[in-house]
């Protein structure tokens, strides 16, 4: 089946998106607009840019009616803001946060989340968190402020709050982490099947007329049969 995408509705487009490209991280954004008020909300378009500087990255959109997202408005108001990581633990309260209640009105409260103080911004993380990237507005790129369009927002992560059993001598410890992605409709996922491959090591260059070595084989072959690629 050809897709083309400018023939197919709106609806059809998202719904290919998002069954497509899964699982997706969760960004579980607090931000605050200017008369200090709180908003929480998860998005899973999301995710990290580079580590130096430690960039992350989330897209809101924009509501039917043609109003952005209160996440999106609160930071062009206030340039700070958390991304706070969800997990198998604070799914269900995430998920609260998800409801659209009147701008100013905190899903913090609505869904019984902890703000507690972060360390270089002035916007709260969640305090139920196990992992909170603290964020300053590096830039949005708008691709389109038009009903059913978003952008993307990048921050400069200046601070970084790690549970201290999911963190295990400078890495993140999977088990204690317990993470979850977003899948279509209302299918989320556990990151319990896991499995891993070792990258492959570039192949030498191909030697030259007259000259040593050979291009190295990108696959190991088993005793008396043909090459298969090397485990992990």
């Amino acid at each position: 089946m050809i897709l083309h995408v400018d023939q197919i509705t709106h609806h059809d487009r998202y719904r290919l998106v998002i069954g497509a490209i899964v699982p997706r991280p969760i960004a579980w954004v607090s931000t605050m607009d200017a008369a200090g008020r709180l908003n929480l909300a998860p998005f899973s378009y999301f995710n990290a840019v580079c580590p130096s500087p430690m960039t992350l990255v989330f897209c809101p959109g924009v509501h039917g009616d043609g109003r952005k997202k209160d996440s999106w408005r609160n930071i062009e108001a206030v340039p700070e803001f958390v991304i706070n990581i969800t997990n198998e633990d604070t799914a269900e309260v995430m998920n609260q946060t998800s409801v659209v209640l009147p701008a100013g009105q905190s899903e913090f409260a609505w869904a019984g989340v902890t703000p507690a103080p972060s360390q270089t911004i002035r916007v709260p993380r969640v305090a139920e968190a196990p992992i909170a990237f603290e964020c300053v507005l590096e830039r949005i790129v708008v691709i389109s402020d038009q009903p059913g369009g978003g952008a993307a927002i990048f921050g400069r992560v200046t601070c970084v709050h790690v549970r201290d059993d999911v963190y295990d001598n400078g890495r993140i410890d999977l088990a204690a982490l317990r993470p979850i992605g977003r899948l279509a409709g209302d299918g989320y996922t556990r990151a319990t099947d896991v499995f891993h491959m070792r990258r492959p090591a570039a192949p030498l260059p191909n030697p030259l007329p007259g000259g040593e070595g050979a291009a190295a084989p990108l696959h190991s072959p088993l005793p008396g049969g043909e090459g298969v690629p090397s485990g992990g």
